[in-house]
């Protein structure tokens, strides 16, 4: 028999030659340096730290893997490398060591680059989370500015989300047009082309970039064809932030509140720690070398479910039943006994509790605080109801004594904004959420590339193996 040994390299070099070539570096402006100049500074450093783990640790015991781990969701197990944040059952959400109101402080904001609105930008966020430094308002012009020429959608994306039908749920439709434009992806064409895997990274970096850009115009795109609203033409500022751009591009860019909470939403849900469903995924995807357009795509998956990105609107839906049930004044004693019967009845109270947070969600507090600084959502009924609600629920939550967690989670506060603004659109809430979170999932897509790290692949037993290991 013929035996035929083919090398890896032949195998790249005879894959079909891609349309587009390798990206080399990023359009300069007046700041003082790109992010990809930014987070080349870094790549030594992470690396050194990386390789010392490697080998002077590596045999350092962690805890003791469980049982319950493995059949309890790997709640608590410490075993994912994720770089941009970290979330302590106590103090909530950091990243790289700062708190949300850290980060409001000192990350630029759209006053600092010369646009309307007082909240941070994603732009800052996003700086920070691939570097771990905070950057100067001019490198969050240029990055923005960077953003807004590569956020423009090709002919064939349009037509892809133009031929779903509008009874397709916005979620399917996002993360399908996602996924198409892997067609374009440049590490995907440097991988075909044999380059060495320590420059991985740069090509994901570029492509992570593009995917963050045009986000915004893909949501706006299947929100103007599943609800009507919009430019229809995806228009591209050059002058606007991210968001601002966004927000015009869905026909809201007249509401300067909902544009400037926009910017903290999505700054604020952009990343939190990598064991949540959406960031897990992008990382496990990407660990096989899938392009990140195919990491983030699988990601979207995830987000839509019921139990993770999907939860905000359902808190939503809740909270417009109760203000239907007792009015939009209730008494304390009718918010208890509404609690009440909807414990009673074998429901939970959306919005509250959380899978590791111990304490009140920073997350919350900080969408509330806006909230408090906005009087048109002062006057909003709803909001009101969710405010009260945020006072008095962890007290009978405790009562009930079966909630670990009483105290409002992000999901708590995040629609109710939405729905006074307008955009009263349910199912495309978590479409919002999507474009928030490739802030966190991306970098990290490009970290793993920076560090090596090797494919995912967990050790999994069924029960008859497991208690023939236990009886051992």
């Amino acid at each position: 028999m013929l035996s035929l040994s083919i090398s890896r390299t032949a195998l790249r070099s005879a894959a079909a030659p891609r349309q587009f070539a390798v990206a080399a570096t990023s359009a300069r402006y007046a700041s003082t340096k790109t992010l990809t100049e930014a987070v080349s500074e870094i790549v030594p450093a992470k690396r050194e730290q990386f390789a010392k783990l490697k080998s002077e640790y590596a045999d350092c015991s962690l805890g003791d893997s469980k049982v319950s781990h493995l059949i309890g969701g790997m709640r608590g197990l410490k075993c994912m490398l994720w770089e941009g944040s970290v979330l302590d059952a106590e103090e909530g959400i950091t990243f790289h060591g700062k708190s949300i109101p850290e980060c409001q402080a000192s990350l630029p904001s759209a006053a600092d680059i010369g646009r309307p609105g007082k909240e941070m930008l994603p732009e800052s966020m996003l700086w920070l989370l691939l570097t771990g430094k905070v950057p100067s308002a001019e490198e969050v012009k240029g990055l923005s500015q960077d953003l807004s020429s590569r956020g423009k959608l090709p002919n064939y994306i349009e037509k892809i989300i133009d031929s779903f039908p509008k009874t397709l749920h916005p979620m399917t439709q996002f993360s399908a047009a996602v996924s198409a434009l892997n067609h374009d992806s440049k590490f995907a064409a440097a991988y075909n082309a044999g380059v060495k895997k320590t420059e991985y990274w740069h090509t994901t970096l570029e492509d992570s970039l593009d995917l963050i850009a045009k986000l915004p115009a893909i949501a706006a795109r299947i929100y103007y064809n599943v609800f009507g609203k919009g430019d229809g033409k995806q228009t591209i500022n050059p002058d606007m932030d991210l968001i601002e751009n966004m927000s015009h591009m869905m026909g809201y860019g007249k509401s300067e509140g909902l544009v400037d909470y926009l910017r903290l939403y999505i700054a604020v849900h952009g990343d939190h720690e990598g064991g949540n469903v959406s960031a897990h995924t992008a990382h496990l995807v990407g660990s096989a070398l899938s392009d990140p357009y195919l990491s983030y795509a699988a990601a979207l998956n995830g987000l839509a479910g019921p139990l993770h990105g999907l939860a905000n609107q359902e808190v939503l839906n809740w909270a417009l039943e109760f203000e239907k049930a007792v009015g939009s004044n209730p008494s304390d004693q009718q918010i208890v006994d509404y609690l009440w019967s909807t414990l009673k009845s074998g429901r939970v109270v959306p919005g509250y509790g959380h899978a590791v947070l111990r304490k009140p969600d920073p997350r919350f507090t900080a969408l509330s605080h806006f909230t408090d600084s906005r009087p048109e959502l002062q006057e909003s009924p709803i909001v009101q109801l969710v405010q009260r609600l945020s006072k008095i629920a962890p007290s009978v939550l405790k009562e009930h004594g079966k909630t670990k967690n009483p105290y409002p989670n992000v999901d708590a506060a995040s629609g109710c904004v939405l729905y006074t603004y307008g955009l009263d659109e349910f199912k495309f809430y978590t479409v919002i959420f999507g474009v928030s979170r490739a802030l966190g999932a991306l970098p990290q897509l490009v970290f793993d590339r920076i560090l090596g790290l090797p494919i995912e692949r967990p050790k999994s037993l069924s029960m008859d193996a497991l208690m023939a290991s236990l009886k051992k």
